[in-house]
């Protein structure tokens, strides 16, 4: 709860306060600039306790919200062309403004008022409602109708609820503030919760947030990894080195630590044992005409049409990946990713993660997981549109927000009955994608063949490939395997994020991994090689944080 708020609360329960109404509506106005919601359960203990009149509460709140969402109004007018570069790209992503202009094209003024009631898209749908230029007087009419309806029942709820909270307080007057402040947040957490469960479209949003905090697939990395990052730092006091997994990898800087160059490494294969899908990269500092020239110049070179794969060449966990299918839908990414992107031949059949690992000196490595990586599909039934598809699918509905955002511009069609949409088409588990452990496809033939291909890079002994085959046969013969990544020391044993395993079992496999790892280095070491100096260690990850909140908000 803001200070200000507080303030306003504990200022007006004061027996005889010396503030006039006028005074206290102005606190209220300013209240709303910093928590809105807050701003109004506060005032609604006021009037409970006979500080002011339900109509002077009313009129303040009011005010306040309307202001501040003129406001909002205003900066999207004003700052619109700014909205993609630092640091205000930090709190309207690209993603959300591009969801909140498609509504408008659809609904109009209407959302205006809706946007009051959905949590989480008040900021971005008022500042769309600037970048487009929607009508001032028309969008300030709009706004005026939606607090004309939420305010007085904010007020009134708190109003409702106040009097048994004040009663407390009298009856625990050494206690009040912390009292005051306990009633406030819990009338706050009762709007915060019912406001979403008044919609069915908030009902399910509700289910899969719920979903995602019991199924640890969908964990926070902040949440899921320091077991593990413990049990590295373990490892690296037993072999008195912190940085000795980037030996792993000696031909890989760091190991393949973090940020490393996909070209690079996909470059550093050699012979033609190594059937790498081809790839070059795209000038940074070129203008947009000669970026999008590199691109048609290699499909040309290759044979190649649309679709084409862009990524970035230092990305993790497939951010900024997408299949472009056309040349405008080239040009837009592009534009979107002003540097450091790469082209690669798109390659179509089954994607896979293989994870292989070799000792120094083994006669053979070993693959010691298969992922197989499905990519979701609804099937429209010609009556539900497919953001309700998505919202009733019992997996889709995790990743509701993920999905909606991607199909922005479809999430209001109505699927052909029997129509499938696919909901994702990169192999990436952050980007939708469900893993399945492998496990049974593994055959002596695909482990040579990965083993033959491994050793054509020298320097590398463990990582995971990203590759595709026509179908699952040929993986298990080790045929027509085409690589799209490899990467390194950090990479995962996927298979774990299969949803019939346990979190022991991901637990237990990303240990052994990283207890593989350090032997490897280990064995590096005794052979002469130094680790990589923790200083370029933090550097790069710091790097990699920046890098990963940039595409985030992209």
């Amino acid at each position: 709860m803001d200070a200000l708020t507080i303030g306003i609360t504990e200022l007006g329960a004061l027996q005889g306060g010396e503030l006039s109404l006028l005074a206290i509506m102005c606190l209220i106005v300013l209240g709303t600039f910093i928590s809105e919601d807050l701003t109004c359960v506060g005032t609604g203990l006021l009037v409970v306790r006979g500080v002011m009149a339900p109509l002077p509460g009313v009129v303040a709140c009011f005010l306040g919200i309307w202001l501040g969402d003129l406001l909002l109004y205003l900066l999207g007018r004003s700052v619109g062309p700014l909205l993609g570069r630092r640091p205000l790209r930090w709190w309207i992503s690209p993603r959300a403004l591009g969801a909140s202009e498609d509504w408008f094209a659809r609904r109009g003024a209407i959302v205006v008022v809706l946007g009051r009631f959905v949590p989480g898209t008040r900021l971005p749908t008022y500042v769309a409602a600037g970048v487009l230029k929607m009508p001032f007087w028309r969008f300030a009419a709009a706004c005026a109708m939606a607090c004309a309806l939420w305010v007085p029942a904010l007020l009134g709820l708190s109003i409702w609820i106040g009097p048994a909270a004040l009663h407390r307080l009298e009856a625990y007057g050494h206690s009040a503030p912390l009292s005051l402040f306990t009633t406030a947040l819990a009338l706050w957490l009762l709007v915060k919760l019912a406001a979403p469960l008044c919609s069915s479209k908030g009902r399910r949003l509700m289910v899969g947030r719920w979903g995602r905090f019991w199924r640890w697939e969908f964990w926070s990395p902040w949440v899921f990894y320091p077991p593990v990052v413990l049990y590295v730092l373990a490892l690296a006091v037993r072999h008195r080195s912190l940085a000795l997994f980037s030996l792993a990898n000696p031909g890989m800087p760091s190991g393949g630590f973090v940020n490393e160059s996909k070209l690079e490494i996909l470059g550093s294969f050699r012979g033609s044992e190594a059937p790498v899908a081809p790839c070059t990269a795209i000038p940074t500092d070129a203008a947009p005409g000669a970026r999008l020239a590199r691109v048609e110049t290699f499909m040309q070179k290759r044979g190649l049409d649309y679709p084409v794969v862009l990524k970035p060449d230092q990305g993790q966990r497939g951010r900024g990946v997408a299949i472009v299918r056309s040349r405008e839908a080239c040009e837009t990414h592009m534009a979107g990713h002003p540097s450091g992107l790469i082209v690669q031949q798109y390659v179509p059949g089954v994607e896979y993660g293989i994870f292989y690992a070799r000792r120094p000196g083994e006669a053979q490595g070993q693959i010691i997981s298969i992922t197989e990586k499905q990519l979701p599909c609804l099937t429209g039934d010609g009556r539900h549109t497919l953001e309700w598809l998505i919202l009733h699918d019992r997996r889709a509905v995790c990743m509701a927000s993920f999905y909606l955002d991607a199909h922005h511009n479809r999430r209001f069609d109505v699927p052909d009955a029997g129509e499938t949409v696919a909901l994702a088409e990169i192999g990436t588990h952050c980007r939708g994608a469900v893993f399945r452990d492998g496990a049974r496809l593994k055959t002596p033939a695909l482990e040579k063949a990965i083993d033959r291909i491994s050793r054509t890079f020298e320097g590398f002994h463990f990582g995971r490939y990203d590759l595709k085959v026509p179908s699952e046969q040929a993986l298990r013969e080790g045929k027509d395997l085409t690589i799209l990544e490899l990467n390194g020391v950090t990479s995962e044993a996927t298979h774990i994020y299969d949803p019939h395993h346990s979190l022991f079992v991901a637990y237990r496999t990303l240990m052994r991994q990283w207890r593989l790892a350090f032997d490897i280095g280990a064995a590096h070491r005794r052979l002469g090689l130094k680790p990589t100096p923790l200083k370029v260690l933090w550097r790069e990850l710091w790097l990699a944080a920046v890098t990963h909140r940039e595409n985030t908000n992209r």
